[in-house]
């Protein structure tokens, strides 16, 4: 049996010429991997000797750093009741964060979705909200994903009797009680130690289905594991340079009991996130007028775990992909209706109409708008009418009421994405308030299904909604004050803090 190293050992390399680290009670050599992290080497240097598990784990997927060094690296485990424990100074900024996480209104307060993110934008660590808040250049498309429902409105029935309603639906076959679906969004425990376990657990009580990231923080088995007996979960796949990695993962999920999976193909590079790239220049502080040149701050926390993804990806890698699984294929991030043909063609079993939330390229279309030339187009050329059960449409990005998702479904989608209102609803009240999101979203369902005169889904048809203003960008619309209340603009560069000039 191999002795375990000391904390005095791994104390003594420190240094950029010998540094070691513990990530979860093992010791890692890393130091020809300094200059190749993406989010430079001085947050690594900092925590050189020590256990840098609490700042690695928020934002690294579990397998990160034995994915990324080579096995004679991992040195093995440490005998932890000989590691320092590192000292976490608590700041004055942490101490007045703690203080608003103590005067959080309770859930019976939280009134809609909005209201999440309004809590969610006081309470969480700021790198955090940088990361989850923030999407590409002047962040105009993330802004239209919401603002293009409001250029849709209802035709509504009356005279129908809406004692009962029934919103419950089929996914790719799958039953869920609501036409949503809690979708894929990166580093969950950035906002809360149990991380993506919130939305599991969640959607477990709800009977909705949730897609897994590729870059959960949580390990790809614990949120399967945690899973109840027969609760359906979808994958999120980025695809790696190294299509064996990619084999391993896809075939993994499938037999852990996977449904779908959904192969991101709008991110061959990521967008610039000046919110989350502007906090890494805070908290690095490099010199200020040479730079950091050791540091590539080119995406911020979103660099530090995608340098894998395979820009190469393209349309011919589809069939290899049918012939390593079983698993329904749906492309997600699809933005045009000629490859939405495209996919239908190759014989895919849907695509998600999305722009990454916005996080990719600005001034993408939203989601909901390349819906309806998607289904005008495929009805032309193919004589598709959607819902359609053989090829089904998703969209996702800006919902933040039922009634968005109801123009969604009547326009044809077969359901809808729900992401980042989660993501804010467990960062400011873990689980509860995922479970309260839910149930939220299920009492609007319920009134404005009976407003709109739909008893079931499929009474959800397009003669219920008026979106022929849909692509007209300069649409004058009412304004929505919560939304605009909860977005934080976007910041110029500013001068750093300098000491006031010395009185002569």
């Amino acid at each position: 049996m191999t002795p375990l190293l000391t904390g005095q050992e791994v104390a003594k390399h420190n240094t950029r010429e010998s540094c070691w680290i513990i990530i979860h009670g093992d010791v890692y050599d890393v130091t020809e991997f300094l200059d190749d992290h993406p989010g430079g080497s001085k947050i690594i240097l900092k925590y050189a000797g020590k256990d840098a598990t609490a700042e690695y784990e928020p934002i690294h997927p579990p397998d990160a750093i034995t994915t990324n060094l080579p096995n004679e690296k991992h040195l093995g485990p440490v005998d932890q009741s000989t590691v320092r424990k590192v000292k976490v100074e608590v700041t004055g900024e942490e101490k007045a964060r703690l203080k608003r996480v103590e005067a959080r209104p309770p859930l019976s307060e939280i009134l809609n979705l909005h209201d999440f993110e309004a809590i969610a934008r006081q309470v969480m660590p700021e790198k955090a909200w940088a990361y989850y808040s923030s999407a590409a250049d002047d962040e105009i498309t993330n802004r239209e994903n919401h603002a293009a429902y409001h250029r849709i409105w209802f035709r509504p029935r009356v005279l129908r009797d809406v004692t009962t309603v029934d919103f419950s639906t089929y996914i790719l076959g799958h039953p869920t009680t609501m036409p949503i679906y809690i979708t894929a969004t990166a580093l969950g425990k950035l906002g809360h130690p149990d991380g993506e376990l919130n939305l599991t657990k969640a959607a477990a009580k709800h009977g909705v289905i949730q897609m897994i990231p590729t870059l959960a923080s949580c390990a790809f088995d614990e949120i399967v594991d945690a899973s109840r007996p027969g609760q359906v979960q979808f994958y999120q796949l980025y695809v790696n340079k190294d299509r064996n990695i990619t084999k391993r993962l896809v075939q993994h999920a499938e037999a852990r009991g996977i449904k779908g999976l959904f192969i991101t193909v709008d991110a061959p590079q990521l967008g610039r996130r000046e919110k989350d790239m502007r906090m890494k220049f805070t908290d690095d502080e490099p010199d200020a007028q040479k730079g950091d040149a050791g540091v590539d701050r080119s995406q911020g926390a979103a660099r530090a775990i995608s340098s894998f993804i395979d820009p190469g990806l393209s349309w011919k890698d589809l069939d290899w992909f049918k012939s390593i699984t079983k698993m329904p294929l749906i492309l997600k991030g699809v933005q045009c209706w000629e490859d939405a043909l495209e996919a239908y063609d190759r014989g895919l079993a849907g695509v998600v109409l999305s722009n990454h939330g916005g996080r990719q390229l600005d001034f993408a279309r939203s989601g909901i708008e390349v819906l309806v030339e998607v289904t005008r187009e495929l009805k032309a050329k193919r004589g598709l009418s959607f819902p359609n059960e053989q090829f089904q449409l998703f969209v996702d990005g800006g919902v933040r009421r039922a009634t968005d998702v109801i123009k969604a479904i009547a326009l044809g989608a077969t359901a809808v994405g729900i992401g980042r209102p989660f993501l804010y609803a467990f960062s400011s009240y873990g689980y509860e308030g995922v479970d309260h999101a839910l149930n939220i979203l299920h009492d609007e369902f319920t009134m404005n299904m009976r407003l709109i005169g739909a008893r079931n889904v499929k009474e959800i048809v397009p003669e219920m909604v008026d979106a022929s203003n849909i692509g007209c960008h300069i649409a004058s619309v009412p304004g929505d004050e919560l939304y605009n209340s909860n977005y934080v603009d976007m910041q110029n560069a500013r001068l750093r803090e300098t000491p006031p000039a010395a009185k002569l």
